[in-house]
């Protein structure tokens, strides 16, 4: 009996039900619409700045390499875990395979770290750009940026196979209720009923070390070319500066914010109900606003649009 004993508590559940909103069924409903506006607009959004970074030869820049990595990093978010969310509200059945889950956790942590790493690239390239303007092509060269792009997805791969190999390993003693819209690592240990010392303090290290580094960087990069812009004569020249900055500073806000109190805070004060509701904004908010942050911005992305635009209806009316 004994044995038995421990051999349920040792195996994984079938599957794990994701409470997200059912406790509120008033909700569902208009939570549905919107998610379903906006996964429409976070994918058609994304789709179209990768089409407009890979294909208009005007584009063919560092900083757009980097801005079609970041699109499609947001097209994978959303894609890992929205058409779950609106299946389950669409449905009484709200459950998801135990190896569906591990899978969602798995991808969306390697994103979010992949993510990151990005952003300090692109920290990077700005301050390039902007401090060192004679020696921006010398150093920025394509090469260069693949390299980053390379590390960025690497290591990103390499924090999300650590948290798998912890969490799978995690007993949940019949547990299956999930108090989120999707599985996420945090939400998987608060629910064993182990001791998740281990995991707790591994995931406060990697997510501390993967988040803050590069928001170290990008503070620093900031800094540099905040001291470069004051020191031109010229408020135009300020402006136009800034202004290639600040759809940057808006997305690294936006991402490093909620991901900051979701990861940085001690596993004691953790509360789902708060965690879950912001890991739906970093989900599906986020990687839809970041596109249009870029597009509404930047003169050079919707030129582009303008152009793949008019040769899209060019080929229609054909």
């Amino acid at each position: 009996m004994r044995s038995d004993n421990q051999s349920f508590l040792g195996d994984p559940p079938k599957h794990f039900v994701l409470l997200g909103v059912s406790d509120r069924p008033w909700l569902e409903l208009s939570l549905f619409v919107v998610l379903l506006v906006f996964y429409i607009l976070a994918m058609a959004g994304n789709i179209a700045i990768i089409l407009v970074s890979r294909l208009d030869p005007q584009l063919q820049i560092p900083m757009y390499i980097f801005l079609s990595h970041l699109s499609f990093l947001d097209l994978c978010y959303t894609a890992t875990t929205v058409p779950q969310m609106l299946v389950n509200m669409g449905s009484s059945k709200k459950t998801i395979i135990y190896g569906g889950c591990t899978v969602q956790y798995a991808v969306f942590h390697w994103l979010g770290c992949t993510e990151c790493i990005v952003l300090a690239a692109m920290a990077l390239d700005r301050y390039v750009a902007i401090c060192e303007p004679l020696r921006y092509a010398v150093i920025m060269r394509r090469t260069l940026c693949q390299q980053l792009v390379a590390v960025a997805w690497l290591s990103g791969f390499s924090n999300s196979l650590v948290q798998v190999v912890l969490t799978v390993q995690l007993p949940f003693c019949g547990r299956q209720v999930l108090n989120n819209f999707f599985c996420e690592v945090p939400a998987m240990i608060k629910l064993s009923c182990a001791d998740t010392a281990v995991n707790d303090a591994t995931l406060a290290v990697l997510v501390a070390f993967f988040v803050l580094v590069p928001l170290a960087l990008i503070l620093l990069s900031y800094g540099f070319i905040t001291h470069a812009v004051l020191r031109i004569q010229s408020s135009k020249g300020q402006r136009k500066a800034f202004g290639t900055c600040s759809s940057h500073l808006v997305v690294v806000s936006l991402f490093y914010l909620p991901a900051i109190y979701m990861y940085l805070q001690p596993p004691s004060s953790y509360s789902q109900e708060q965690g879950k509701f912001i890991s739906l904004f970093y989900s599906i908010i986020t990687p839809t606003l970041n596109p249009f942050i870029y597009t509404l911005k930047n003169k050079d992305v919707k030129g582009a649009l303008r152009r793949l635009l008019a040769k899209l209806w060019r080929l229609f009316r054909r």
